[in-house]
């Protein structure tokens, strides 16, 4: 691991001050950070832990949502009563990732921040836009297995790896930032993720030295929500293809549906016209049929992962028919 320098910040002003440099990380839980340290894939030259700050709470907000503090870990996130109660499509996206000792130190914050699991990335031997950019991708004509089948670009063919992020696109949360001097912003979760594009290393909207310091959810729907992921093993396994869903029934009809997807795209994948599409309509198979071809219009395999668009069209079904209470089918 190469040296770095460290250090503990009293509050959200210092952090941001001290990790304001080109190669300059905060740290809490570390638990992709330490790993991509140890691996050389990242080496920051100064770390900057944040685990005294004050965002450790799960608060009200005023409109009825909540207010998740950027330091809270997963596990306790997890378990809130109103988080299961009113949002618990991201209770089973939590707790389908990672193990209970992960959870138990992974940060709010920290999860939206991780970065992909490509294998090609993890191999400092192997050319990577994402770690070293313009060096090439070794994943385009290679292992694909994992890889996405929206939004790629000939820079990263990778995918975001976590289950949090995707329910909370669903619930359309948005993320709280601060910045230097002061400065604070709030981003959209469904934005603030980035497709490569022609500059795969970056990941996400953050910006130099700035800092998460909460994620606000908005009041609840009501509706039924669900998590359904598709992995290779039943634990500890990232996700082929993942669907986080909210929606709502009156009169025999969907009033409202937000849908989220997770596995197939360098961010969590959020489409707007297939909410609106399944809006006002009377559930059934042929409509379910119809929002999947609207999903895959764009899909594209890249050989290894050609499965997903099958995989996925079925597991949107799957979910719509439980959502809708049509019952379940494989």
């Amino acid at each position: 691991m190469k040296p770095f320098t460290y250090a503990r910040a009293a509050d959200t002003p210092e952090a941001v001050r001290e990790a304001s440099g080109p190669s300059h990380d905060f740290i809490a839980g570390g638990t992709n950070l330490l790993d991509l340290m140890k691996l050389e894939v990242m080496a920051p030259d100064k770390l900057v832990d944040i685990n005294r700050l004050d965002l450790k709470q799960i608060s009200e907000t005023e409109d009825g949502g909540l207010r998740i503090g950027a330091l809270v870990t997963n596990s306790d996130c997890a378990a809130d009563d109103r988080i299961r109660r009113d949002y618990p499509v991201l209770s089973r996206a939590i707790l389908a990732g990672a193990s209970g000792q992960l959870r138990n130190k992974a940060t709010t914050g920290g999860n939206l921040c991780q970065r992909t699991r490509c294998y090609y990335f993890y191999d400092t031997a192997m050319p990577c836009n994402k770690r070293e950019p313009g060096s090439g991708c070794q994943a385009i004509g290679g292992a694909t297995r994992l890889h996405a089948i929206f939004g790629a670009s000939d820079q990263c063919i990778a995918t975001y790896p976590g289950d949090m992020a995707v329910a909370m696109s669903a619930l359309d949360a948005s993320v709280e930032i601060e910045g230097k001097d002061g400065a604070s912003r709030t981003v959209p979760v469904r934005d603030f993720h980035r497709l490569p594009g022609d500059r795969p290393d970056k990941d996400n909207v953050l910006e130099d030295g700035e800092l998460i310091t909460a994620v606000t959810l908005p009041a609840p729907t009501g509706g039924r929500q669900s998590y359904r992921k598709v992995r290779d093993r039943a634990s500890y396994a990232f996700a082929l293809v993942s669907v986080a869903a909210d929606i709502g029934m009156e009169d025999g009809k969907i009033s409202h549906a937000a849908l989220a997807f997770g596995g197939v795209a360098h961010k969590p994948w959020h489409k707007p016209e297939l909410d609106a599409l399944l809006t006002g309509k009377e559930p059934s198979d042929a409509l379910f049929a119809e929002a999947a071809d609207l999903l895959l219009a764009e899909a594209q395999g890249q050989g290894g992962n050609n499965f997903k668009i099958l995989l996925l069209r079925r597991t949107l079904r799957a979910v719509l028919r439980e959502a809708t209470q049509m019952g379940e089918t494989a």
